[in-house]
């Protein structure tokens, strides 16, 4: 399905591609310092882009032309970090650096990427432009951030290699802690018409107690998917360990100077939260095709994708697993300078025999569609908003309802089960207490049992895993965080998660996992948040990096889980310390 559309839009609209940047993948660094400008500066000054920088992956020409923005406009009141910061996002996006600010054009709707031809070789002339004082042999890293990169006017190239090794020790486990992640990342631009991002990741995992105990429900790990083989590696106190390979990749393009679309493997966020309720980066990659219309302050999406049904189980049969469609959209609106609000669809259908055509419209409400052939699948709407306060603070959230009956919510209140919904509020605020890049956040997400699951094999699941929160369905989550870097190279960070969820058990199905049918569930009435085997999970992980050089950071982690059950069979503890180096990639931060 994803191969016939792809290759319809090449046949048709190859001649009229202008120029779409790569993007930068979902969990990347940038979108921290992105976030944090917004929160410290706004859109005051300038007129609001139309891409929602909430909608990732986002393009590296959308996030340059913003840094760049709140750069020129602020930069004399920026202090020395955030200086270094931005300096360090131009050395990561340095093809980009031709753009110009959204202050210094009148053509304020027009695509934030669109720069017209020789953008790599006119970048070079850019004053943010950096290059190294020696480059190793003459060729490689020439600029601080690439192993190696070349520019002409029809071209461009940057390659990097990626290294995460972690060792640490798991207080009362039965084995050690080890990660082991290499792999490479290049990205390409040609004639500025299209636009690569590739990745391949090689991992090996020495994992904690509770991802042993996920892996053995569901033959999968977060972000991975199938893992290839178990190992046991005495020497580093590894018993049970991981080995999976993964990669993601993307091609971009335009359509107009309006429209563009991107054809690739790998994930999606939205929203402006730690968690996201729509479509989170916590399962594993799948194949997609994008549509992106932007113009005004309106930015549309649309998500056309291909999934697993089901936990990975029975792989070594030589037959393909079973498939299911992902079909969304979503429609981000800027109203004036501090409010943002965006409606949100999706639609999990599964056929036997592929697509349904009619969800292939691209504004079309999927709930008139679902109607209309029978009602068979999977429908979910949502609406998202974030506000800017004075003094530096944002409010944002979220609300997704799957399924509901007026009288049962509002009037008899009998805990009907169909009655899903889940909610998201939080709050962000910058340089607390006036001490510089002291960041905040805290955030409140709850669900009800049974939201994104469904009669059949059309649960909101990749793989086996939730699509949006980690914790599925029938839960309340607290959690609250700091940023905190009190010097340019130095990194300091927390997270704080109170969770409190309801599990079932092999003759009880109570709506926490998405995996199994709602058809199966235990009660039609008396549905409450929580039922079940009710616990507490307490949650608290202290990381400080060090930025040794461009890219890569020592590290240090303390992460420990407290989970306590009603079952006290199913009480976990995990305390963990580790420490390694990462290079050119990103932390995962796994808390559920």
């Amino acid at each position: 399905m994803l191969r016939t559309l792809s290759f319809f839009l090449l046949l048709h609209c190859g001649g009229l591609l202008f120029a779409q940047g790569a993007p930068l993948p979902v969990n990347e660094e940038g979108y921290d310092l992105v976030r944090r400008l917004y929160t410290r500066y706004g859109f005051q000054g300038f007129t609001a882009p139309a891409a929602d920088i909430d909608l990732r992956p986002a393009s590296r020409g959308d996030l340059t032309r913003l840094i760049k923005t709140w750069d020129a406009l602020h930069g004399a009141e920026m202090s020395t970090v955030d200086r270094y910061r931005i300096q360090r996002f131009y050395d990561n996006n340095n093809e980009w650096l031709s753009l110009p600010t959204f202050a210094e054009t009148d053509d304020a709707d027009r695509a934030p990427f669109w720069i017209g031809e020789g953008f790599s070789v006119a970048a070079e002339e850019s004053d943010l432009y950096r290059r190294s004082r020696n480059p190793i042999l003459g060729t490689f890293y020439e600029t601080p951030a690439f192993l190696y990169q070349h520019n002409r006017e029809d071209f461009y190239l940057r390659v990097n290699p990626i290294l995460d090794l972690k060792y640490g020790k798991l207080q009362d486990d039965e084995q050690d802690y080890l990660l082991n992640k290499r792999g490479v990342r290049l990205r390409a631009g040609v004639d500025d018409r299209f636009f690569l991002h590739l990745e391949i990741l090689e991992t090996q995992l020495g994992a904690p107690n509770f991802l042993r105990q996920f892996y053995q429900r569901n033959r999968a790990l977060p972000g991975a998917g199938l893992i290839k083989d178990e190992f046991r590696l005495d020497f580093a106190g590894i018993r049970r360990g991981y080995d999976y390979l993964n990669g993601a990749g993307y091609l971009s393009a335009d359509i107009t100077r309006h429209v563009g679309f991107r054809l690739g493997y790998g994930q999606h966020f939205i929203g402006q939260g730690e968690r996201s309720l729509f479509l989170s980066d916590f399962s594993n990659n799948y194949p997609f095709l994008e549509i992106n219309w932007r113009i005004w302050k309106f930015h549309y999406r649309n998500l056309f994708a291909e999934l697993t049904s089901g936990p990975a189980r029975d792989l070594n049969n030589g037959l393909p697993l079973p498939k299911k469609y992902l079909a969304a959209h979503h429609l981000s609106i800027n109203i004036g300078k501090r409010l943002n609000v965006g409606l949100f669809e999706a639609v999990v259908l599964n056929r036997t025999n592929g697509f349904e055509l009619a969800y292939l419209n691209p504004v079309i409400l999927y709930r008139t569609v679902e109607g209309s052939v029978g009602s068979p699948d999977n429908v979910l709407i949502g609406l998202t908003a974030a506000y800017q306060l004075p003094f530096r603070t944002e409010v944002y959230g979220q609300f997704v309802l799957d399924e509901f009956v007026f009288s049962e919510l509002f009037i008899e209140k009998r805990g009907w089960w169909a009655n899903k919904w889940a909610y998201q509020i939080g709050i962000r605020h910058v340089d607390a207490f006036g001490l510089d890049q002291l960041d905040l956040v805290a955030e409140r997400n709850v669900a009800r049992p049974y939201i994104y699951s469904h009669k059949g094999l059309s649960s909101y699941t990749q793989f086996g895993m939730p699509l949006a929160h980690p914790l599925g369905a029938n839960f309340r989550e607290n959690l609250v965080g700091f940023d905190y870097r009190p010097l340019p190279r130095l990194q300091v960070d927390g997270r704080l998660y109170l969770i409190e969820q309801g599990e079932g058990d092999e003759n009880t199905v109570v709506g926490e996992d998405l995996n199994q049918s709602s058809s199966l569930r235990s009660a039609t009435y008396g549905n409450e948040i929580g039922q079940g085997i009710h616990y507490t999970n307490t949650i608290l992980r202290l990381r400080a990096g060090y930025e040794l050089r461009p890219n890569f950071w020592l590290e240090a982690e303390y992460f420990t889980r407290s989970k306590d059950s009603d079952n006290t069979a199913r009480d976990l503890e995990t305390t963990l310390i580790n420490a390694g180096v990462r290079w050119n990639i990103a932390p995962r931060r796994e808390a559920f």
